[in-house]
C-alpha cells in the first residue's frame, strides 16, 4: 500500500489526481486541506480527510506521520509554504515529494518575462532544489480542462516551444499518480509538462 499526502487537496489539478490515485487500488490517500467539507463523498476506506493549514508545523507534521509520498499543489504564501514542508519531511522521516510550480520559472519561455508574478514559484522551488529530499519539481503550461491525458515533459534548462504552452490538468495529474506510484522515478528533477505534439 502507497500512503500519498495530498496538501492542497481541493486545487483543482489535486481534484482530478484524486480520482486518477483511486483507480490504483493499492493507494491510501490523506487529503489534507484548509476547508475539509469541499471535499465529500469520498470512499472512507481509502481516503482521509485533514482540515489544516500548510504553515500550521504541528498538524503538517501529525498529518505526514505514516506517508510514503507529499504531493504539494498550493496557492498562497509558496516559499514559506515550501521551507515549512521540506523541514517537516525532514523531521518525520519522509523524502518523497511532488511540488507543483509554473512554467517560466527558469526564464524558459522564450519571449516572455512574467518578473514578480513568479518570484513566489522561484523562489519555493529553489527552496526544494536546496533540500536534500527526493524532490520531483513540475512546471506546468497553461493548464486547460480538456478530458485527455496527452503530455511531453522537458527537463530543466529546456524552452518551451510556442506549441508546448498549453497542457490539460488530468495530464498533470496522470503525471502526478505516475510519480507517486512509481518508486524512483524522475528523482531530484525539475519536469516542464506540455501538451504531446
Amino acid at each position: 500500500m502507497t500512503k500519498v499526502l495530498i496538501l492542497g487537496a481541493n486545487g483543482e489539478i489535486a481534484r482530478v489526481a484524486t480520482t486518477l490515485f483511486l483507480e490504483h487500488p493499492n493507494v491510501h490517500l490523506t487529503l489534507y486541506l484548509r476547508r475539509a467539507r469541499r471535499l465529500q463523498g469520498l470512499p472512507a476506506d481509502r481516503v482521509d480527510v485533514i482540515e489544516g493549514d500548510v504553515l500550521d508545523r504541528k498538524g503538517l507534521e501529525a498529518a505526514m506521520v505514516g506517508q510514503d509520498v507529499v504531493y504539494a499543489n498550493l496557492a498562497g504564501p509558496l516559499e514559506q509554504m515550501a521551507r515549512n514542508i521540506v523541514e517537516t519531511m525532514k523531521a518525520t522521516g519522509l523524502s518523497r515529494l511532488i511540488f507543483i510550480s509554473s512554467m517560466g520559472i527558469y526564464d524558459e519561455v522564450p519571449g516572455q518575462r512574467h518578473g514578480s508574478i513568479l518570484d513566489p514559484y522561484r523562489k519555493s522551488a529553489a527552496v526544494v532544489e536546496a533540500s536534500d529530499l527526493d524532490y520531483t519539481i513540475l512546471r506546468p503550461a497553461w493548464l486547460n480542462d480538456r478530458e485527455e491525458i496527452s503530455y511531453d515533459t522537458t527537463d530543466k534548462g529546456t524552452p518551451f516551444q510556442a506549441a508546448d504552452q498549453s497542457v490539460s490538468r488530468k495530464s498533470v495529474a496522470d503525471l502526478v499518480v505516475k510519480l507517486a506510484t512509481t518508486p524512483g522515478l524522475a528523482m531530484r528533477r525539475s519536469l516542464g509538462v506540455h501538451k504531446a505534439r
